[in-house]
């Protein structure tokens, strides 16, 4: 049987290690490295599938989580389909829950068999397993589709954490036993170890031995330290197989974007770009730019002069400005237009250099413009 996802590798950097390829899917093919734009509830918020397409996003993520509590996963597979629900025919990717699950730390339990939680939305008492979140995601119709995982916190005990990874691979194992679409839609498996250098041996050696389609490091960007966060990247990513997708959970800061293609990795994803531009803070050639400060009352520039998006071609930071302190849901359309735009555009320029074999030398120049001195700036 073939493969529902396979990796195309294309080049390796020679300057940086960092590698381009393609994710090939049913729904398209992917460029990597690619940052994913997250659309929890079947829609990355205040956007349009045709405005992500006009941004040329080649593949979005949306919430097991999410839409297994609303509007349920039955009747988006009576809907023929997450693709068909939400009007979107290129590649979606599924996270687990397990994650989103995990995060309501005082109101679920975690047995071997599961997770037990009230729902955040009215309290009813449920619970997914590595079968139910398979049950789930088939039904969504997702072309990658993430295992049930436990992302344990930082910081965390060491034998928590390694307890925790143990049943991760366990579940892991259970998850590919009850897939029932393998010829459609690809099961990744999820890396876990917390900070631990041989807890993520063994975690990338379990799951590795089971021969998932691709594999996810997850349990990064919790609160860690960024220099940690790349110490586990440089020992975990060699443990994984070359000729198979690597994607980094939860992560899309533009410099850890450029930081962890370097490190190997291929797919990216993070409500970042959308949750600050809510809040009028925007991503620009020359660094975070916060628009509904009193400073832009009167600037009728663009966002960015060196970004050629929809908003930067027709709106000033004065615009933006008066939209966002005003409330106006179209002042969060343009600002979030912008962050999903420039770090789409920030991948197209990281595929470039690489193909180029200049990614370092486009490292510094970017970090030099943005602002960023080391490796613990934020975005």
């Amino acid at each position: 049987m073939l493969a529902a996802v396979t990796y195309e590798h294309i080049k390796t950097c020679k300057q940086s290690g960092a590698r381009l390829g393609r994710v090939h899917t049913p729904h398209g093919v992917i460029e990597t490295p690619t940052f994913m734009p997250v659309g929890t509830q079947a829609t990355v918020k205040t956007m349009s599938p045709e405005e992500l397409k006009e941004m040329d996003a080649h593949i979005i993520l949306s919430n097991t989580y999410h839409l297994f509590l609303r509007p349920g996963h039955d009747l988006i597979k009576e809907a023929g389909g997450l693709h068909k629900f939400m009007n979107w025919d290129r590649p979606i990717l599924t996270d687990s829950g397990g994650f989103q699950v995990f995060s309501l730390s005082d109101m679920r339990k975690i047995t071997e068999e599961g997770v037990s939680f009230k729902s955040h939305l009215n309290g009813d008492k449920l619970f997914i397993s590595p079968e139910v979140a398979m049950e789930i995601q088939n039904a969504l119709g997702s072309d990658i589709m993430m295992a049930f995982d436990e992302c344990p916190p930082f910081p965390a005990e060491y034998e928590y954490v390694k307890k925790s990874t143990e049943r991760t691979s366990r579940w892991a194992e259970r998850c590919l036993k009850s897939h029932s679409r393998p010829h459609d839609q690809a099961l990744f498996a999820i890396v876990q170890g917390g900070m631990h250098e041989d807890l993520r041996r063994q975690s990338a050696l379990d799951l590795t031995s089971m021969d998932f389609p691709g594999y996810a490091i997850g349990g990064l960007s919790v609160g860690e330290p960024k220099h940690l966060m790349y110490e586990v990247l440089e020992h975990t990513v060699p443990l994984l197989p070359s000729n198979k997708p690597r994607y980094l959970m939860g992560v899309g800061s533009p410099d850890a974007l450029i930081d962890g293609a370097i490190r190997g990795i291929d797919m990216f994803d993070c409500v970042l770009p959308t949750r600050i531009a809510r809040n009028g803070t925007t991503m620009t050639s020359q660094g975070r730019l916060v628009v509904r400060n009193a400073q832009y009352a009167r600037d009728f520039g663009p966002l960015d002069p060196n970004c050629g998006c929809y908003t930067c071609r027709n709106y000033s930071r004065a615009y933006l400005r008066h939209l966002i302190k005003a409330d106006e849901t179209f002042g969060l359309r343009l600002t979030t237009y912008h962050n999903l735009h420039f770090l789409l555009d920030l991948m197209r320029n990281v595929r470039q250099a690489i193909m180029d074999d200049r990614l370092l030398d486009f490292r510094e120049e970017f970090f030099t413009a943005y602002g960023l001195h080391d490796n613990d700036k934020g975005f």
